[in-house]
């Protein structure tokens, strides 16, 4: 059994040009019977679920663009857990959906905050301006979130360095509990790489920079830079994302959605990204269509690295050193990018930047 939960909300106000996530723009009367649909495939999976919950995450899309009799009757639903995140786009905060969100056993929300600049915002298709974001942390304050994320972008097409420093000075002046710093990949074909790509490759040049700033910036003012795009405050509280840990750490976990995937006992399965299939499907009391795959040991061992790899705590081996090359693990060594010895590895802050490669040359 799992003790963690993903819950998929697709809808949006717009679709944001950079956005290759599972979406549904308006459609807002879908949103009760979508809801509908959740609790089915809830009810269809529920022996998977641990009798307590650790963590419980609804993302989208934008959970909060959701119906709010809708939302508030599947919050009611959902298993309690430890810690239950709402991602939500500040310009969805009202003091009426904060308080909705805590006195429904919400207790920690992440906002999609993306850049304090309005003219990177637009770049972005994000149609809110800066003083939407602090009314929306200020609504989450007073109804009783002392666990905040937000979520900043860099490497936007016509960012500076001084704007990077410029959003990261306005992030820190409100004093989220935690933020989450991702470099923007623009993925090719779409509409935003299409409109941007010159600017894009110029300001693939800059990342590694951009990267330090950011760690360098957070860490100073106390944050703990603890997965590689993931920043929390220290202090006596543990205030990593307990849900996103479990990825990281390799755990089980069970997704509902459109589009949502679960990973369990040796199996990952990803439910079909169509909207009016699942919701055919589950009206019907039937799972919805579903792609399955099952992962050998030899994979899960390289997810583990893979992932582990991300974390700040050196990745203890075991059995996990089968799936190393050791010729190239002492090449990146010699290059800086790894540090190891007889029962642990990490990447250094450079390795920790070019992650993603420094991982699969240790695993060719």
């Amino acid at each position: 059994m799992t003790r963690h939960l993903y819950v998929h909300l697709p809808f949006c106000a717009h679709r944001c040009g950079y956005c290759d996530f599972v979406t549904a723009v308006g459609r807002q009367e879908q949103h009760g019977p979508y809801v509908d649909a959740l609790l089915s495939e809830l009810d269809l999976e529920r022996s998977l679920l641990a009798p307590t919950l650790e963590t419980v995450f609804l993302g989208g899309g934008t959970p909060t663009f959701t119906e709010p009799h809708a939302l508030e009757r599947l919050l009611t639903s959902l298993p309690r857990a430890d810690e239950v995140t709402v991602e939500a786009n500040p310009e969805t905060v009202t003091q009426e959906l904060a308080r909705m969100l805590r006195s429904h056993g919400v207790n920690r929300v992440s906002l999609g905050v993306q850049s304090f600049r309005p003219h990177l915002l637009s770049v972005l298709d994000r149609v809110v301006h800066p003083d939407t974001v602090r009314r929306a942390f200020y609504h989450l304050r007073d109804a009783g979130f002392d666990n905040i994320s937000f979520d900043l972008i860099y490497g936007i097409p016509g960012q500076s360095a001084a704007d990077l420093e410029t959003d990261l000075a306005d992030a820190l002046e409100l004093g989220p509990e935690h933020l989450s710093c991702y470099e923007l990949e623009a993925k090719p074909g779409t509409r935003f790489t299409h409109a941007h790509g010159d600017e894009l490759a110029r300001q693939a040049d800059s990342m590694e920079t951009y990267f330090e700033a950011v760690v360098e910036r957070l860490t100073e003012d106390g944050y703990r830079w603890y997965e590689t795009a993931n920043f929390c405050r220290g202090g006596d509280r543990d205030l990593r994302s307990r849900h996103n840990l479990a990825y990281w750490l390799g755990l089980d976990y069970l997704g509902l959605g459109v589009g949502a995937v679960s990973t369990f006992a040796g199996r990952r399965w990803r439910n079909a990204p169509g909207l009016s299939r699942y919701l055919q499907a589950l009206a019907k009391g039937e799972r919805p269509e579903r792609e399955l795959e099952q992962l050998s040991v030899e994979v899960q061992q390289q997810e583990r690295v893979m992932l582990g790899l991300r974390l700040d705590e050196p990745l203890v081996l075991g059995e996990l050193a089968g799936v190393l090359d050791r010729d190239a693990l002492l090449r990146l060594e010699r290059l800086g990018l790894v540090e190891s010895d007889a029962r642990t590895l990490a990447l250094t802050q450079r390795g920790r930047f070019l992650g993603g490669g420094v991982t699969a040359d240790l695993l060719a």
